[in-house]
């Protein structure tokens, strides 16, 4: 038994609580800057600040919302009257989560695929994350599918880096969030995609078995098994349903504590429809919750919003809230289009 085991069960069970997902607001600020650069937001300390003080204040955003994901520089911000986002997260009855690689990085010997960096210093940054408060953690993989990749040794890399990740992790009294994430960049089909992330899923599993890592005390972030954007033969929403589900049964142990889905790049409308499908076809065949933990798919339409009403919070607030609410009830198997055309209501 471990010195936190208790806690991070409880954690882990309420980070995928039913109707409820992990808001993805992790991105680093190289990152975060080329979002506001491409809708003309300036790329500054301030502007970063007040967008994820909107999002972090958006009133009834716990109904849908668990916890965010925050990077390092927004864990130790304020809001503008000096509330720290911190207490911000916990007087909404929400659990704060760190993002805590450091990056993809080139793989030596390896070209066109990345590994994922950060395990030197890990667990003094696990200690502090803990004393501040934050419960939880995600380290992101990165698998590319191409010509000859993804190849066994990138995949054993990053899947050995997750493993021992999520081992430090638990020691130091943080949920991982362990995510490898096959992208959908490329002109990969349904087949490859799905090849590729059996292989990856059954790595990591396997190396998460050898790292002594507790199944019921982390999260698996996947991706979903999809046609790359550039394929010529796309695919129904049924259709990636039943794909990304049969892998995940094929690979993901029974007692894992959740499975929340990154986006990927998808559409809003997409990713909410292909989770819903999920719930609705194969729930009841699920040993885990199937929710969901987006960025972008919860946080586009707010940053558009913004970008041309930088004083109308408000309204970028329901914007929020909006899709939390649809993603929160395709997490429940009752997302509907007409959804789309409701304004948010608490």
């Amino acid at each position: 038994m471990g010195l936190h085991d208790r806690e991070l069960r409880a954690t882990a069970q309420a980070m995928v609580a039913r109707g409820k997902g992990i808001l993805a607001m992790d991105e680093s600020n190289g990152t975060c800057n080329r979002r506001f650069q491409a809708l003309g937001i300036p790329s500054t300390l301030a502007a970063r600040q007040a967008y994820r003080e909107l999002i972090l204040t958006t009133p009834g955003l716990s109904t849908y919302v668990s916890g965010p994901i925050l990077y390092d520089e927004t864990i130790r911000q304020t809001t503008q009257a000096g509330l720290p986002f911190l207490q911000v997260i916990a007087d909404a009855g929400m659990i704060p989560g760190i993002k805590i690689d450091a990056g993809a990085k080139d793989l030596a010997g390896h070209p066109g695929e990345k590994v994922t960096e950060g395990l030197d210093g890990l667990r003094d940054r696990i200690a502090e994350y803990y004393q501040m408060g934050a419960r939880f953690a995600k380290w992101r993989a990165v698998i590319t599918i191409g010509n000859g990749i993804p190849s066994a040794a990138c995949i054993e890399a990053n899947a050995h880096a997750l493993a021992r990740y999520a081992a430090l992790c638990q020691e130091g009294g943080l949920v991982p969030i362990v995510e490898p994430e096959v992208l959908i960049e490329g002109d990969h089909t349904l087949a490859q995609c799905w090849q590729v992330t059996d292989a990856t899923l059954h790595e990591v599993f396997y190396q998460l078995h050898r790292q002594r890592v507790a199944y019921d005390q982390m999260i698996l972030k996947p991706s979903m098994v999809i046609p790359g954007k550039d394929c010529p033969q796309q695919v129904s929403v049924e259709a990636v349903a039943e794909a990304t589900i049969r892998c995940l049964l094929k690979n993901v142990p029974a007692t894992v504590a959740g499975i929340a889905f990154l986006s990927g790049g998808q559409s809003v409308e997409r990713s909410a429809a292909h989770l819903n499908a999920m719930n609705i076809l194969f729930g009841d065949q699920c040993p885990w919750p199937v929710t969901f933990s987006y960025a972008r798919a919860i946080q586009q339409p707010a940053l558009e919003h913004w970008a041309a009403n930088p004083t109308d919070v408000a309204a970028a607030q329901q914007q929020i809230l909006k899709r939390a609410r649809c993603n929160s009830a395709a997490s429940l198997g009752e997302y509907s289009h007409e959804m789309e055309r409701e304004v948010a209501l608490v």
